[in-house]
């Protein structure tokens, strides 16, 4: 399960790197969490990439009053082409979410432990594949949001947990993002987990538990712990 992580790549970078031709524009975040607004890569009308705002935490269309459903952060790749709340998002509405880094923890509560997955390349931003729905309301009220693709964890996130946000590389975009001639059967078959050598992890200090807080000091990493294992030497 993927609840948390952070976009802090320059607005340009991230249009480049996903090579969207309009959207809206974001600050950087470094604590990004669930029903917060959040940037989505997806195709508009004409077919071409677009950067939107969407809420992370999916609601099916078909769904009466929000309020009484649950948030749905996050699918399985497993059963997303069989669970009614995702079926139909897998083969109209397929997006990319930009991040730079996310977050899971690892001890018991009121001791968790932070790690952050990031490039290990260090080129920072990269795109999780991702659903989005749209919801009307019969007040006539509307809202996008999203949930995010997850799959078993490979070697390397293992060793922290046992599910991953599925990283795209750039040359899947295209396939993952047209729903017009790649059929959702297909689709699934390209959410596999990242290459072993893809992330790199790194331990955070305490403050990111905290999902109220916000700034760059949040990704500070903690000082070695003596016994400790260097996640970063798995790679």
């Amino acid at each position: 399960m993927c609840s948390r992580y952070s976009l802090t790549s320059p607005h340009e970078a991230v249009r480049a790197y996903f090579k969207t031709v309009r959207g809206h524009e974001y600050p950087p975040r470094y604590n990004i969490a669930p029903t917060q607004p959040v940037a989505i890569v997806r195709a508009g009308a004409d077919n071409k990439r677009e950067l939107a705002l969407v809420r992370w935490g999916l609601i099916p269309g078909w769904v009466k009053d929000p309020g009484e459903f649950g948030t749905l952060l996050n699918a399985r790749t497993e059963t997303a082409l069989e669970k009614a709340s995702f079926k139909v998002a897998m083969r109209h509405r397929r997006c990319l979410v930009p991040a730079d880094a996310y977050y899971e923890w690892t001890g018991k509560p009121g001791a968790k432990v932070p790690h952050m997955f990031s490039r290990a390349d260090k080129s920072r931003v990269f795109g999780i594949a991702a659903l989005w729905e749209h919801w009307m309301g019969a007040d006539g009220s509307e809202i996008d949001t999203m949930a995010m693709l997850t799959t078993a964890a490979n070697r390397t996130v293992s060793t922290v947990h046992d599910r991953m946000p599925v990283i795209l590389p750039e040359t899947l975009f295209d396939a993952w993002l047209d729903v017009r001639n790649v059929r959702d059967r297909e689709a699934v078959g390209l959410l596999v987990p990242a290459a072993e050598d893809f992330l790199r992890i790194d331990e955070l200090l305490p403050s990111i538990n905290d999902s109220r807080k916000e700034g760059a000091y949040l990704q500070t990493l903690a000082p070695p712990r003596t016994g400790a294992r260097d996640f970063g030497t798995l790679l």
